[in-house]
């Protein structure tokens, strides 16, 4: 018997068309399931269906068996065998300290203190997160709060884990290692492990089947290899998947699709024929200084450590600089000091040669200086899109990207990746000269990306100076003029796409891994494909 069953499911949410359209499929116990589509094809709706807690609120046919249970009527016990890890951890956490966190299903459930210990004490050892027990949750990274919301759920012993975009605020190493976790409970514990992604690199190699919904329907479904080889002829989809398959296509798709580094540096060993001349790159900026930081120090807390720590750093006029780094390495701040929302204990801020400090009023953010923050909700404060887009004296037309469709869509009701879209659109209204962005590509597939590079593309030949805080190098490496590396409050490093990447390890596209060592300086499938259309 199936873990699960769902049946010809179909759920609209009120006021709205279907979202999930007649969809059909099963789970064994097991399985890793990845789950992949277009911004807004219904990924997230579908997940949470499956979690009778979560289960929005809509018109909804079809049903959802567990164990050949409907869901609809299981107890909250026999619910518990659903884990739920959403896509941002600070919305999960509810507690302050990080066992209170851990212990917070089992309490509610009123399990006996000896069995809460004991699992307690068993999963922070499996994970080695011991050193976290005491810790406030607040001061957590990013990575730790999605484990300790992961430990959380595995306390209370599930049969399936259920996750949605774990990893869209982790940075590559976080993220590799976290996936990593997954695919060692899936196969030591046997536990089933259903997720959507969009950063697919480090997924793809590790579930075993993959399950692809475009407009609410199921295009596809099956094992992983051969499903990935049948959507290869589709563009969209495609364009997501890791760049071991992204080259097999270019490379005429011929036999066994590689699906990881591995297989991919040797397909293209044997099947790209290098030219004898060396790809060729091209590497400009201004002069002229858009933004720059001397010396700069700053902590939350005058009894924190540092989080920006004799931070320099020069932007430059009609640039996009991308920033990545781990978590928790100060990027974040760095925009919120570039912003002026924080202002430094030591050293210098200048927007335009101008110190920061002189810009009064509201100076700095007339036309000057606008910030998309991370948490994208931040930024809406009206019922409607529509009428988001009329306070910031908008029209759908504006935007560069489509979304009419939800003119009537309350913005909380968005896909994750339509929301970044939408407050990217509201940022854009005040027209500045340097706009700074915080994972502007969380959520989104890799048509809405491409959408978003065109657009900053097109915002810089109008004279914008942008900054992005990355942690999607695929997108850096495409958009990139300049990439700055963080380290514990500092920027290390500030190099040309092409050298940064090239000559990173870990902090690098998969194209620069697959072609190390056979062809310098190929960092994106782009780059593979106008290198053989040169003679290669």
């Amino acid at each position: 018997m199936a873990l699960f069953e769902v049946k010809n499911l179909t759920f609209g949410y009120p006021l709205t068309d279907k979202i999930i359209d007649g969809v059909s499929f099963s789970v064994e116990q097991g399985d890793f399931i990845a789950v992949c589509g277009p911004t807004g094809s219904g990924k997230t709706t579908l997940l949470r269906l499956l979690k009778p807690e979560l289960a929005p609120l809509g018109n909804k046919t079809g049903e959802v068996l567990f164990d050949g249970k409907n869901t609809e009527n299981l107890t909250p016990e026999e619910s518990c065998a659903i884990g739920f890890v959403g896509q941002s951890p600070e919305h999960q956490i509810v507690t302050d300290k990080v066992w209170h966190e851990i212990v917070f299903g089992m309490e509610n459930l009123r399990f006996s203190q000896n069995l809460m210990k004991r699992r307690v004490a068993e999963i922070m050892s499996y994970f080695g997160i011991d050193s976290l027990f005491d810790k406030n949750t607040a001061d957590l990274s990013g990575g730790q709060k999605q484990m300790i919301s992961l430990s959380g759920v595995l306390v209370m012993n599930p049969k399936v884990i259920i996750l949605d975009e774990p990893t869209s605020q982790l940075d590559p190493v976080s993220a590799s290692e976290f996936l990593t976790t997954l695919k060692k409970l899936n196969e030591e514990l046997g536990l089933t492990i259903i997720l959507t992604e969009h950063r697919l690199e480090n997924v793809i190699p590790l579930c075993n089947k993959l399950c692809v919904i475009e407009n609410g329907k199921i295009t596809a479904f099956g094992e992983t290899r051969q499903t990935v080889k049948e959507i290869t002829g589709n563009d969209r989809i495609a364009a997501s998947m890791p760049g071991s398959v992204r080259l097999y296509k270019i490379l005429g798709a011929k036999g066994e699709c590689p699906l990881n580094i591995t297989e991919g540096k040797k397909y293209f060993r044997e099947n790209f024929r290098r030219n004898n001349k060396p790809f060729e790159t091209e590497e400009s900026h201004t002069d002229e200084t858009a933004a720059q930081l001397r010396n700069v120090y700053f902590r939350y807390d005058k009894d924190a450590p540092d989080v920006l720590h004799n931070t320099s750093l020069t932007v430059y006029k009609n640039e996009i600089l991308c920033v990545l780094g781990a978590n928790g390495s100060g990027k974040t701040s760095l925009l919120y000091t570039l912003a002026g929302l924080t202002a430094p204990y030591s050293g210098s801020v200048e927007i335009f040669g101008k110190n920061i400090k002189k810009y009064k009023g509201q100076s700095l953010y007339n036309n000057c200086i606008s910030l998309l923050p991370q948490d994208a909700q931040t930024v809406f404060l009206r019922n409607t899109l529509e009428e988001e887009f009329k306070s910031a004296g908008i029209s759908f037309e504006d935007v560069p990207y489509d979304l009419s469709y939800a003119t009537k869509t309350h913005p909380y009701d968005l896909s994750g990746g339509e929301q970044q879209l939408a407050a990217l659109a509201l940022v854009l209204a005040s027209k500045p000269k340097i706009l700074l962005l915080d994972e502007p590509t969380k959520g989104l597939d890799s048509l809405a990306k491409q959408k978003v590079r065109d657009a900053l593309s097109k915002l810089k030949r109008q004279g914008l100076t942008v900054v992005v805080v990355t942690h999607d190098v695929e997108f850096a490496a495409l958009c990139a003029d300049r990439a700055a590396m963080f380290f514990r409050g500092e920027c290390v490093c500030v190099d040309t796409p092409y050298r940064f990447f090239s000559e990173n390890i870990f902090y690098t596209t998969s194209t620069a891994r697959i072609t190390s060592g056979i062809c310098e300086n190929l960092i994106n499938p782009e780059d593979v494909s106008r290198y053989a259309e040169a003679g290669g």
